[in-house]
């Protein structure tokens, strides 16, 4: 049996001035197979019923707060509530707003860092797995199907055995105190009780952290790490860097940054084998560069049918021909495609498409607030390696 309908997104957060919520609600609809048909947009009711006619839904649909979306939701017809919803909203909120939907009935597609803590982490794997509903997290980076390309040449052995990894994530737009100006974004992020323990490691030091583990198939075993607060008077860190060690032996450099001023989002990675390495970058991402000993450097351009021939996954993720760039939107969209694909399929009681599979889950969402909890233990320790949680 075939699902041969949209499904039904409801979205908790993304209001009037939120970034990420607007790229949610562009990417989820790119490919014509989800509609946004409810939501919570907002923590001030007023706003959210504004974002509700801004986006042209049913008033009746449009909710104070996520607790009277569930309960109002579960009132309609199976045929007619949502069938997953998507949380945008500052990290604090995640592990509640998660955790009831899952437990009411809901689908989750949720944005990092996946909850506040390693504890919620937990407690959220398991309400998960218990549940048994599908359950995706917002690690856009792993959509870009070069992203792809480099783990399928990483885990196919074309490269060798890894030696190292060497993974950054520059940006320069909190080199000063923005969240004194009643900017938005900066405000959250650098508030301890809505983001967290860490700053700028736990909002962009994770991408890092999750690119590396995603293209390699490895995981870190130890840390020594060093962050830093550089903007007087700001409290989470906004600049930090990290020696790695992973389960198979290789060496990795992490550094992450908000105040490296004139980088935009720098992030990139190296990866190099025993036989030959292998370099992206995200503000150039179609491309992926291929190193070897005795050779010139390749360059693997997306869209291609020799790209195709070596990754499927990386076909399924690309949407235009070559030199036609596709970039951050559909490396979200790919996500939400994946996700949408595998939850098809469990509605229809079928067995999903292994390529669907590939969206990152709620196991990649307890990595990456363990590598938070190891980075802060680290950067406290006098010890010189700290081991990675588990």
């Amino acid at each position: 049996m075939k699902l041969n309908r949209k499904l039904r997104m409801g979205m908790v957060g993304g209001g009037p001035g939120a970034f990420i919520g607007e790229v949610h609600r562009k990417a989820a609809r790119m490919d014509g197979g989800i509609e946004l048909v409810a939501g919570a947009f907002d923590i001030n009711p007023r706003k959210s019923k504004q974002m509700g006619r801004e986006l042209g839904l049913n008033p009746k649909r449009v909710y104070r707060n996520y607790k009277e979306m569930i309960e109002r939701e579960l009132k309609l017809p199976e045929s007619d509530r949502i069938d997953f919803v998507s949380v945008t909203t500052p990290n604090n909120w995640h592990f509640p707003i998660a955790r009831d939907f899952l437990n009411a009935g809901f689908h989750v597609m949720c944005e990092k860092p996946m909850t506040f803590n390693v504890k919620e982490a937990k407690a959220l794997q398991k309400i998960v797995k218990r549940s048994r509903k599908v359950f995706g997290l917002l690690h856009n980076y792993t959509g870009y199907p070069m992203v792809k390309l480099a783990r399928d040449m990483v885990r196919g052995g074309d490269l060798g055995k890894i030696r190292k990894i060497v993974v950054q994530y520059p940006q320069g737009w909190l080199s000063t105190p923005l969240e004194r100006t009643g900017h938005m974004q900066a405000s959250w992020r650098t508030d301890p009780k809505q983001s967290g323990a860490a700053g700028c490691m736990g909002d962009i030091g994770t991408h890092a952290e999750n690119l590396s583990e995603y293209i390699t198939g490895l995981k870190i075993t130890n840390i020594c790490a060093d962050l830093t607060t550089f903007v007087k008077g700001r409290r989470l860190d906004d600049d930090g860097n990290c020696l790695l060690r992973f389960n198979n032996g290789a060496r990795g450099i992490l550094h992450a940054s908000q105040v490296s001023i004139g980088e935009e989002n720098g992030l990139a990675i190296w990866v190099y084998g025993e036989a030959k390495s292998l370099e992206w970058h995200q503000e150039h991402p179609n491309y992926l560069y291929v190193k070897e000993p005795n050779g010139p450097v390749q360059v693997w351009s997306r869209g291609n049918e020799y790209v195709a021939a070596r990754s499927p996954a990386a076909a399924r993720a690309t949407r235009l021909p070559f030199g036609h760039p596709e970039a951050f939107f559909e490396a979200f969209a790919n996500i939400y495609c994946n996700f949408a694909d595998t939850l098809r399929a469990r509605l229809a009681r079928t067995k999903p498409d292994k390529l669907a599979l590939d969206f990152p889950n709620v196991d990649d969402g307890v990595r990456g607030m363990l590598f938070i909890d190891s980075v802060l233990a680290s950067t406290k320790s006098k010890q010189k390696w700290t081991k990675m949680k588990k």
